[in-house]
């Protein structure tokens, strides 16, 4: 019966690793594209 809890010990912690790293990507947000292009748009006068 050793191996069953190793492998009962082993999907424990990968579906907890898992789970763990998908709230982890999803928690964050992220702006869109169109916020980032805009800011793009910088005019720089130099006067050399």
């Amino acid at each position: 019966m050793a191996p069953l809890n190793w492998l009962i010990l082993f999907l424990f912690f990968s579906i907890i690793f898992i789970l763990f790293n998908t709230i982890n990507f999803y928690s964050f947000l992220y702006k869109s594209k169109s916020e980032k292009n805009n800011k793009k748009s910088l005019n720089f006068n130099w006067k050399w």
